[in-house]
């Protein structure tokens, strides 16, 4: 089955190929005999109900940065011409994000969007994750001071962070008597319109905050991110380091509850976070991790994509 295939993505000279997601699935399609391209969001346009892209044809390259990929002539295309458009752009997941759900949407059923749109819209990786209460760690989601200040008492030491944060951006890691919290929940409220989210501290996160990938609702495999000595995230890009991990049996306990909801949502490529035998986020925008996986010798998970795609198509 040769199929064609579009990449909605950030600029393609700005990522990194040794760890984009993004480019392995590219890789995989190029293996496969599939013709790749690849448009980033600002050139979408919608008009009389078409959808269409400035879209490029892409050759990849398995190599540094710089070197690893070649485009073709751009034209706009309606984006019905392809068999499947991937929704990979990195967040913020505001409201040019959203947009571009509402426009790919349009699209369907007449061209596959992964992950489906309309699932990527209503379920921000920190809102999925409180359909299941029962694994995750104590949680709050609000703007009210005394709510926050009241959480904190219950539970001592608490992160605190963005509603719609990503990377690590922004969490703050509030002990117990810390006198920081009223400055920074007036730095919240000026920066951000939406709620934020208090959740208990794990003292856990020292050892890792592991990685899941869950490829059509099943889990694959995982890597677990330990954090620098004195830093209180894990993510890599601000030090956290990956090691090789193997899935205890709560964590899959935990990919066997939520993998359900992730297929009735068509939510093919998806990354969860677990700290301890706590559920934290559920990633859905742009999932990582493809590349870092397969370096520690785990599984190809972009193979494992491709044939979830090929399967529905």
């Amino acid at each position: 089955m040769k199929l064609k295939s579009a990449m909605q993505m950030d600029p393609i000279e700005t990522i990194n190929p040794v760890g984009d997601s993004s480019f392995a699935l590219m890789l995989e399609a190029q293996a496969r005999g599939h013709e790749n391209y690849y448009y980033v969001p600002d050139s979408l346009a919608m008009t009389g109900g078409a959808v269409t892209a400035r879209v490029a044809p892409v050759e990849l390259f398995d190599r540094p940065r710089g070197e690893h990929f070649r485009l073709g002539a751009a034209a706009r295309r309606d984006l019905r011409e392809f068999d499947v458009v991937h929704l990979r752009q990195d967040p913020p997941f505001d409201m040019h994000y959203i947009t571009t759900t509402h426009i790919l949407e349009r699209l369907q059923p007449d061209t596959l969007v992964v992950n489906d749109p309309v699932s990527v819209r209503n379920a921000p990786e920190k809102i999925l994750v409180t359909e299941f209460p029962d694994l995750m760690p104590p949680t709050l989601i609000t703007r009210d001071r005394d709510e926050i200040f009241a959480f904190r008492e219950r539970h001592g030491d608490i992160i605190v962070k963005p509603l719609y944060g990503n990377g690590g951006a922004g969490v703050f890691f509030i002990r117990q008597g810390d006198q920081n919290l009223v400055s920074l929940i007036e730095m919240f409220e000026q920066s951000f319109r939406e709620p934020f989210i208090a959740q208990k501290y794990l003292s856990e996160v020292r050892k890792g905050d592991k990685r899941v990938i869950l490829v059509d609702g099943e889990p694959a495999a995982a890597i677990n991110r330990v954090p620098a000595e004195n830093e209180a995230r894990s993510n890599m890009h601000v030090g956290g380091r990956a090691e090789p991990s193997e899935l205890t049996p709560r964590e899959r306990d935990i990919c066997a509850a939520i993998g359900p909801l992730l297929r009735e949502k068509a939510l093919i490529f998806v990354g969860i976070d677990i700290i301890g035998d706590y559920l934290t986020e559920i990633n859905v925008t742009s999932p990582t991790g493809i590349r870092e996986v397969r370096r520690f010798g785990g599984p190809d998970i972009a193979a494992l994509i491709w044939d979830a795609i090929e399967r529905r198509l």
